[in-house]
């Protein structure tokens, strides 16, 4: 249980802000920035699934881009490590591997864990606040998408990502949130991968609780461990599943 003074306090001070229904802004910028957060977000999705061949024209046509903001998100999406630019061959979406999902779980966990100690250092009422409401609004929503159970749901989604940040929003390190958001975006394509699999006897909101438990509660050494058990769980799963040496094969 998160301790309860410091869930009441947090509670009480999210509760006495007015709250506003979010409004979606579109990003700035170019027709290149929204092409490429287009483009960004159905990889994300797996709509465009890892390995699948990316034709620019059929790119500008489903999506209503030119020609030179569709290449340029390619280019950006590529240093993003989301795509992978083939010569003579084109683009294509970065497959997913084995090897690749270790690393990455390896390295998130690590870089995530000290964002995470040093925002418990640093956080104030109002950051245990954002916690305490992401943490409820992530609870209140259903992970799989009603229309398409093998996919999660971007409402959920983007409840989760913001669960996260919350978790770490008072790191005083800018490069080591620049690092995590990174390795935040190269782990949603293999979680994806995994909604079908997650429900069996997995709770995740249970994971997600302890680790904001022991987070409010200034417990760094617990949150550390609930936070890498919580993203080594995903690893375990998908590679005792054999879905992601299924992807590696198809596109080998």
């Amino acid at each position: 249980m998160i301790c309860g003074s410091r869930w009441k306090v947090a509670l009480m001070y999210y509760c006495s802000k007015p709250q506003v229904d979010p409004v979606t802004k579109p990003e700035s910028g170019s027709l290149t920035a929204e092409a490429f957060n287009r483009i960004r977000a159905e990889i994300l999705a797996c709509r465009l699934p890892p390995g699948q061949k990316l034709v620019i024209a059929d790119l500008c046509h489903d999506l209503g881009f030119s020609l030179g903001a569709v290449r340029e998100a390619l280019s950006r999406l590529t240093s993003e490590g989301l795509v992978e630019a083939e010569p003579r061959k084109g683009f294509r979406v970065a497959p997913i591997t084995e090897a690749e999902l270790r690393d990455i779980t390896q390295v998130r966990a690590t870089i995530e864990s000290l964002c995470l100690e040093s925002a418990i250092r640093h956080g104030d009422v109002k950051w245990e606040a954002n916690i305490v409401a992401t943490l409820f609004e992530l609870s209140r929503l259903d992970l799989q998408d009603p229309a398409d159970p093998a996919r999660v749901s971007e409402v959920w989604a983007d409840a989760h990502r913001r669960f996260h940040e919350a978790l770490v929003a008072a790191c005083d390190s800018p490069w080591l949130l620049r690092l995590r958001e990174t390795l935040f975006v190269q782990s949603e394509r293999y979680r994806r991968v995994s909604v079908p699999l997650n429900r069996a006897g997995r709770d995740l909101q249970s994971e997600h609780k302890a680790i904001a438990d022991a987070t409010i509660a200034r417990d760094a050494a617990t949150a550390s461990a609930a936070l890498r058990d919580h993203l080594q769980k995903t690893t375990r799963i998908l590679i005792a599943s054999e879905v992601v040496k299924a992807h590696e094969a198809e596109t080998a």
